[in-house]
């Protein structure tokens, strides 16, 4: 028997409870998993209030994120032991996730724990942190470098904000952070962000389909019109890293942007990414990112705090990284 936070519905509504599970229970897959630690992410807030119809199925273990150790495993690639994460291939959606302190998943989704890496810290990475990786590759890949101006990162205080602030500063570039939350100006200083962008100068869509140039590349969480608004202040050949959609799904802009300037407009998604380049980015992360910055970021939780925690997230009120003790 293990504990797990079971998400149950009734009359359209979602609730969730610690509670106890067999083993026997668990989905199918050739690696079983003793959870150690597990993490809050955006989607995450979603699923545990039931919104957008990611979980079609109940009851229903979320959770998208864990670290841990092997416990068994019908595959020789992995062994009892094995220090492993997953993030993506949308487990905590369509599969039982990592709210728990036991997971059973396909073979080819765990990533072995990068050396230097503890499990904790896997955590307080998370998707949020490997997708702020992901971008910070695909625009390093599109040219940016230190040397070429600030970069801008938009829900800077968020959890893909704050790891690309983090990430960014210890690859010596100038960062720009932009937030609405002014009590998350020190926080952010000790990140490694060199300026501060009250989030209503980029909130809006821009007066002119080119602005002045600003930046020379951005790591965007939110979408919408802060999307559109730092696409029209993009130098030449400048790109932005597309990761999120806190601020909306539609963009109003135009094309002038592309043509004019030859700018680029990078998505990133971290659920599908193939298999070389997750090792490649989990690689990066345990190089480039400073284990005292990252510290920072680090608030603890319980599987019981995870419903209250949920609101928080979705109300653009969490700072930093929620690092979730299963075993607790």
């Amino acid at each position: 028997m293990f504990r797990a936070l079971l998400l149950e519905e009734a009359d359209g509504k979602v609730a969730a409870k610690v509670t106890e599970l067999s083993e026997e229970a668990l989905p199918a897959g050739e690696v079983t998993v003793a959870v150690e630690y597990s993490t809050l992410n955006y989607k995450d807030g979603m699923i545990l209030k039931g919104l957008g119809r990611l979980v079609r199925r109940y009851p229903h273990v979320p959770g998208v994120d864990f670290a841990g150790r092997v416990l068994r495993s019908e595959d020789p690639a992995w062994k009892e032991g094995d220090a492993v994460l997953l993030t993506g291939w949308r487990v905590g959606e369509t599969q039982w996730g990592g709210y728990s302190q036991r997971a059973r998943v396909k073979s080819g989704w765990l990533v072995k724990l990068p050396p230097g890496l503890s499990a904790r810290h896997a955590m307080a990475i998370g998707t949020a942190g490997f997708t702020a990786m992901l971008a910070v590759i695909a625009l390093e890949e599109h040219g940016m470098a230190p040397e070429q101006g600030e970069v801008l990162v938009t829900g800077a205080a968020g959890g893909v904000g704050s790891i690309a602030t983090a990430i960014l500063a210890k690859l010596g570039y100038r960062v720009a952070a932009s937030t609405g939350r002014r009590e998350t100006h020190d926080y952010l200083g000790a990140l490694g962000a060199s300026s501060i962008v009250d989030r209503s100068n980029i909130s809006n869509l821009p007066a002119k389909p080119l602005e002045s140039e600003r930046w020379q590349a951005c790591i965007d969480s939110v979408g919408g019109a802060t999307l559109a608004h730092v696409l029209s202040e993009l130098r030449y050949h400048g790109a932005v890293a597309a990761c999120g959609l806190a601020g909306g799904t539609k963009l109003e802009a135009t094309v002038l942007p592309f043509l004019l300037r030859g700018v680029n407009l990078l998505g990133i998604d971290s659920v599908m990414c193939p298999l070389p380049r997750r090792k490649a980015a989990w690689a990066r992360l345990a190089r480039d990112l400073a284990p005292e910055r990252l510290e920072r970021m680090i608030v603890t939780a319980k599987l019981s705090d995870l419903p209250r925690l949920a609101e928080e997230i979705l109300a653009g009120r969490v700072r930093g990284r929620v690092v979730v003790e299963v075993n607790v």
